[in-house]
């Protein structure tokens, strides 16, 4: 089959790769039909580079249909439509009980010491051949896919895989009350899609802080708030005026380690490009590495005892953050991998015809598998008004 393979720094390329095969008996074998491209996989060939193996398949957001199943699975069967979710769960231990499938104890990487294993996402969460490739191995057959109608094109569900759980937990963690505000940090795909469940779940205010263009645009016109710009003061300023002097009622950092500033972190993840893996591998395993400056805006746009919301990717082990100023403000701190099949009974019935949050023209690129390598530079890139593509093999 072909499939999105890693090669290097700023190097996918497509290559013929063997296909999947049912390896235990309640694994499953889907024919993807669509596939996203997220932010977190521009990390895979970034900064995150040391963590990765020339020819592994990339790529978490995928969908398609059923076309062999593992002997034990019940739950579907071949022609069935289903979302696959980007971090693999057993649906049947501890964590997975209490609605932690990103933390599931069957998946999870003990060697690493990191929590679930991930589709297509580095030696960290167990180097799992990814979905942007023809063909997929499920496994959890019987719990993980998650099976939706016939008709509607892939737009209407694909995003069950990550954007819409990944943005729904955002504003979850935030706890906005009713009528009240939150700010969203980045308007790409997650924060756009946060932004606009924010509305849709009662906030009364949503602030939205980019400076590309076409983000800016695309949430304007879905009724948030624009700042555009990302500079601290700018936006914190902005807010403030807008809100009596307090802040906003939450922040959602929906930038991690894309954020500009810090001279020294930004030096840190450029050297991974010249450092040796095995080096660069241990310094990103106790070193601060990222670019803090969207979690510093947040703590100071936050009104006093208000909640930040992380959804944003951090790779540091030992980055700073400034206690205190956390400590007086009284700030709640929330975060963490989304737990996606915690919250699709939440999102599933908005995928109608109505279509509240907009998903059925969310992408702004649909793109053959073969291109990819294209698109991976154009979103990187933020060329040709690339926001969200889907890859079609």
């Amino acid at each position: 089959m072909r499939a999105v393979t890693w090669h290097g720094r700023a190097d996918v390329r497509v290559d013929t790769v063997p296909d999947p095969v049912i390896q235990e008996p309640t694994d499953v074998i889907i024919e993807v039909t669509s596939t996203g491209i997220c932010g977190s996989d521009l990390h895979l060939i970034e900064v995150m580079a040391p963590f990765m193996s020339v020819g592994d398949v990339m790529g978490h957001e995928p969908m398609g249909i059923v076309r062999e199943v593992g002997s034990e699975v019940t739950a579907v069967k071949p022609g069935d439509r289903v979302v696959v979710p980007f971090n693999i769960s057993c649906g049947t231990c501890w964590m997975c009980s209490q609605g932690l499938q990103s933390q599931c104890e069957t998946t999870q990487n003990r060697d690493q010491g990191f929590g679930a294993s991930l589709f297509g996402y580095t030696k960290l969460y167990g180097q799992v051949p990814g979905g942007q490739a023809e063909y997929l191995r499920v496994p959890f057959g019987n719990t993980l896919p998650i099976k939706v109608p016939d008709g509607p094109a892939d737009d209407r569900f694909v995003y069950l895989s990550d954007v819409l759980p990944t943005a729904w937990q955002a504003v979850q963690y935030a706890g906005i009350p009713q009528g009240g505000s939150v700010l969203v940090l980045g308007l790409g795909p997650i924060g756009d899609m946060a932004a606009r469940i924010a509305l849709h779940l009662g906030a009364g205010k949503v602030f939205g802080a980019d400076s590309v263009p076409e983000r800016i645009e695309r949430s304007r016109t879905r009724g948030v708030e624009v700042i555009s710009s990302t500079d601290q003061e700018d936006v914190v300023s902005a807010v403030r005026d807008a809100t009596d002097g307090r802040g906003p009622d939450a922040v959602i950092d929906a930038v991690g380690m894309e954020a500009h500033g810090s001279p020294l972190a930004t030096l840190a993840q450029k050297a991974t490009a010249i450092v040796p893996d095995a080096i660069m591998e241990k310094v990103m395993q106790v070193a601060g590495v990222d670019r803090l400056a969207a979690v510093h805006t947040a703590i100071e746009a936050v009104r006093r005892g208000g909640t930040i919301s992380l959804s944003g990717v951090y790779g540091g082990a030992t980055d700073p953050l400034p206690l205190m100023r956390m400590f007086d403000k009284q700030i709640q701190f929330r975060m963490g991998q989304a737990n996606v099949l915690r919250w699709v009974p939440d999102i599933l019935p908005l995928l109608t015809d109505e279509d509240p949050l907009g998903v059925d023209s969310f992408a702004t690129h649909h793109v053959p598998l073969a291109q990819a390598p294209q698109a991976y530079a154009n979103f990187r890139d933020k060329k040709e008004g690339t926001v969200k593509v889907l890859l079609k093999p």
